[in-house]
């Protein structure tokens, strides 16, 4: 009985009796293939528009690599059909070969990898009516909805943990510190009061401006955890007609006494306040008034 071979790489199953003192290189062979099979990496070269990619039963070939990394100088799309037909195959593919490269098997489905991409394909070896199916491809940024240019990526590039640099990310140090190499520029977010309340939301930034249209009493919200200080500025511009502010009841001004405000039409107060215990405390200061 002559020797038989393995449907799908082609390892070589010699007969009883069969290959007397000979067996060493068929093992040999077939430990060839078997490494090839399970981690070979093949250059296959391609030239024109057409290529065949065979497994031949015991022998070394290019249908037995793991992964086929395509290259050559195809003349356009390059269609690689899978031989045999019969031979259920899984390739690792990458494209290197400047055309597309569509993978066949029989009249069933096909794969196309673009130039310079890569996949995993699967081909069922069902025969005449063989198809090839893709079982993943490669991820790119633009897959992941990442849309950056490579100088958007290379803001992240920073010499000094710590320390903010010109078109960079902010960064801490291990310490968690952040040193600004420049000026800090904050939004001036605008306060409007309904029905006479107005609320100053810590999350907005740490400036604040409201033009008086009513008497008003004040609510701050979403102070930080305690052990945590929070700091921020509030100018008040005088309503055509004089204008009351009632402060929550945590500010503690100097002295307790709550400064009185301009009266004139227009003009500016501008006080200051802080916090270190999530706003059980707030602090207020008067910076400046009748500014205008």
């Amino acid at each position: 009985m002559p020797s038989t071979y393995t449907s799908n790489t082609g390892i070589e199953k010699p007969a009883t009796g069969e290959q007397s003192g000979t067996w060493g290189d068929t093992v040999n062979t077939n430990s060839d293939i078997l490494d090839r099979a399970l981690n070979g990496v093949g250059s296959i070269t391609l030239s024109g528009t057409t290529h065949t990619l065979t497994t031949t039963d015991g022998t070394l070939s290019d249908g037995m690599y793991r992964v086929l990394v395509f290259g050559g100088s195809p003349s356009g799309t390059n269609t690689v059909t899978i031989s045999p037909n019969d031979a259920q195959k899984i390739y690792f593919v990458q494209n290197d070969s400047g055309e597309s490269v569509i993978l066949s098997q029989g009249s069933g489905a096909t794969v196309t990898v673009a130039d310079g991409d890569s996949a995993i394909v699967y081909a069922d070896g069902a025969g005449a009516g063989a198809a090839v199916s893709q079982i993943s491809t490669s991820t790119t940024l633009a897959d992941l909805g990442v849309t950056a240019t490579a100088a958007e990526l290379n803001y992240n590039d920073i010499t000094t943990l710590g320390t903010s640099q010109a078109s960079k990310v902010v960064t801490t140090d291990a310490n968690g510190v952040t040193i600004f190499d420049g000026g800090v520029v904050e939004d001036d977010t605008t306060v409007t009061s309904t029905g006479g309340a107005a609320t100053i939301n810590c999350r907005d930034g740490n400036v604040f401006s409201h033009t008086l249209s009513e008497d008003v009493t004040y609510t701050f919200s979403n102070a930080p955890a305690s052990g945590r200080s929070f700091g921020f500025v509030l100018k008040v511009v005088q309503d055509s007609t004089a204008r009351t502010i009632t402060w929550p009841a945590a500010v503690d001004w100097a002295g307790a006494t709550a400064p009185t405000l301009s009266t004139g039409s227009g003009e500016v107060d501008v006080f200051v306040f802080f916090t270190v215990d999530n706003g059980t405390t707030w602090y207020g200061f008067t910076a400046g008034q009748d500014l205008s």
